[in-house]
């Protein structure tokens, strides 16, 4: 455990955890926010508690004086936990809170609070097991966010076992746990603790408190400030309109009657006495003796229900009663207004806490619902740091390192429908858009990409090639569907235009597809295929016959060898021989020889 323990204190050393992920790419995981507050040394921030409560001498120290100033610090951070304790059991206030932690726990479509994209499956399985088995977030997630929201801060003790990760969580009470921030300028390290003052005082490392705070406002730092800070003040004058309302329907809500009697001519001396023997007969609040038990009339009570008697006298005068209403209260529009003020600090929308008669139509709800969104957004960009904290030790105690131990992504359901369809109708306009320029051919491609969808060169070139990838998995899913081919195993296509359009302009049933090569010869002059034969004119066939030099007898067909002469011919041949007899030739030679005889072709005229 305490080489456990070792390796977490250097992975946690900068608080910036900065791991690479994929070629030329960094991703850094601030656990602590320190990036969004900037350099302890260099600010030197002190916290809202002590700055405006403290001593002079702690007021301008910073961090580095902050354990002087833990009692003054303590103090007034719990005074300010007391107030938020009052607010809670105020309806209002406690149903904006449970608005908070409900909004921001949504599940989606798959039923998932927290959905976890990596490409690692097992980093996946690990991460869905410890938050979903392990630390239960389906239930107790709910309550985390609702502390967060109150307090502006919330404590989670984890418990880690070596090569086994994080075996549990145990929630802290904020009024039992402070947070130390020291920056050493001599050394330059910057170190974290949490102390607990409980049952026993003890300190933890960075690493084993999740500490997910709000961190709005840097006057409240190392402490995050609550959701309900910005009405803590109208809520106090909203408690004092409330209280002096009651007091005043109490004290003068009450009807009262006049009773006028007539004194007649009675002496002035006389005349209370008569009113005293009147009031007595008329009305007389008894009074039990609590010793005997007995009435005791003689003890009156004036309280504000007494009635009022005055004495008349005169011509016209008589005995009357009249009534006198009680003074109606005239102070709810100063209540209206301050509890505005208050539910205007709380950013929740007035129809969400069941005021929705001020609401004119859906638009003004759609544009309340999406401002709601993004204060629930940015509560659950919180509460995804934290987890991935809690995600980063449970990966390393196991023994990831490298780009598996930051190759994950958390995210949260989106609370708003409205928010999301917001979105989806943005990039719907950027499409119609894209493909209005294409079709009118004013602008090209790559200006489409770069413009209007914000693409840098090498991401949409990278589309061009994925798109090209999708067409050609839809081919393959459409032969394999439609032909029960796959063109990846075969090499060959069924079906398509291209292949129906061959089928047709082929003389067989099924023509083999072209693989490419030196394309066929077409039929030329002078070969069998030709209309006209091989030897259109017959000049062929003649040399074939006639010619001396390829030839060893006169006549001999093109079409037949030598030998396929018949017997008669050959005897003729030979008596012709011996006779000596010259026979006609369509030779030059012959022609030579016909020079002076009657076939002499001088002799024509």
């Amino acid at each position: 455990m305490a080489d456990l323990r070792k390796r977490l204190q250097n992975l946690f050393s900068t608080n910036v955890i900065v791991r690479t992920h994929g070629k030329n790419k960094l991703k850094v995981v601030d656990t602590n926010q320190l990036q969004s507050r900037g350099n302890i040394s260099q600010t030197k921030i002190t916290d809202r508690y002590t700055r405006l409560h403290g001593s002079k001498n702690a007021s301008g120290g910073g961090y580095g004086n902050y354990n002087n100033s833990n009692y003054n610090n303590t103090q007034n951070r719990m005074q300010l936990y007391a107030d938020y304790e009052t607010m809670d059991k105020d309806p209002i206030l406690s149903s904006a809170l449970d608005i908070y932690a409900d909004e921001s726990t949504l599940a989606n479509q798959f039923g998932e609070i927290l959905a976890i994209t990596t490409e690692n499956s097992n980093v996946q399985k690990i991460l869905y097991n410890l938050f979903y088995d392990i630390l239960n977030i389906d239930f107790n997630l709910w309550a985390w966010v609702r502390n967060m929201a109150k307090y502006g801060d919330f404590f989670l003790k984890l418990d880690i076992a070596d090569e086994l990760g994080i075996l549990n969580v145990r929630p802290m009470s904020s009024y039992e746990l402070e947070r130390l921030e020291e920056y050493d300028e001599a050394t330059g390290e910057y170190t974290i603790k949490f102390k607990y003052f409980g049952n026993n005082l003890n300190e933890y490392d960075v690493f084993e408190v999740a500490h997910f705070r709000l961190m709005s406002d840097s006057n409240f730092l190392p402490y995050g400030r609550s959701m309900l800070e910005g009405a803590r003040k109208e809520f106090q004058k909203l408690m004092l309109l409330e209280d002096a309302m009651l007091i005043h329907r109490i004290m003068r809500a009450p009807e009262k009657r006049i009773f006028k009697i007539d004194i007649g001519n009675i002496p002035p001396n006389e005349v209370d006495s008569f009113m005293e023997q009147i009031i007595n007969k008329m009305k007389k609040i008894p009074h039990v003796d609590q010793a005997t038990g007995n009435y005791n009339l003689k003890f009156n009570i004036n309280n504000m229900l007494e009635d009022y008697y005055l004495p008349v006298r005169g011509g016209q005068s008589s005995t009357t009663i009249d009534t006198l209403p009680g003074m109606t209260f005239t102070g709810i529009e100063d209540i209206e207004y301050v509890k505005d003020k208050m539910m205007a600090g709380l950013k929740i929308p007035k129809p969400f806490l069941g005021y929705g008669a001020d609401v004119d139509g859906k638009t003004t709800l759609a544009s309340m619902d999406i401002r709601f969104a993004r204060t629930i957004e940015r509560l659950q960009k919180i509460m995804i740091s934290e987890l991935t904290k809690i995600a980063i030790v449970h990966l390393y105690t196991q023994g990831y390192d490298g780009a598996d131990l930051v190759g994950f992504k958390l995210e949260l359901t989106p609370p708003s429908i409205i928010y999301d369809q917001q979105k989806v109708a943005l990039m719907t306009e950027k499409i119609t858009l894209a493909n209005t320029m294409k079709d009118s051919k004013l602008v090209s491609d790559k200006y489409i990409y770069e413009y209007i969808f914000n693409m840098s060169e090498e991401q949409w070139l990278q589309e061009r090639n994925d798109i090209i990838e999708d067409l050609k998995l839809r081919f393959r899913q459409n032969q394999i569907e439609q032909e029960g081919n796959d063109p990846a195993v075969t090499g060959v296509s069924y079906g398509t235009p291209h292949d129906m359009a061959s089928i047709h302009m082929s003389s067989n049933a099924v023509e083999d597809k072209d693989l490419g090569g030196r394309p066929p010869e077409g039929i030329k002059y002078g070969q069998h295929k030709n209309a006209f034969g091989w030897d259109p004119t017959g000049a062929k066939e003649l040399k074939q016959a006639f010619d001396p030099e390829n030839q060893k007898t006169a006549f001999q067909p093109s079409h037949k060898p030598m030998k396929a002469l018949s017997k008669e011919n050959v005897d003729i041949l030979k008596y012709m021989k011996a006779k000596n007899t010259k026979i006609l030739f369509e030779t030059k030679e012959q022609q030579k020889s016909d020079v002076g005889t009657m076939l002499d072709e001088n002799n024509i005229l």
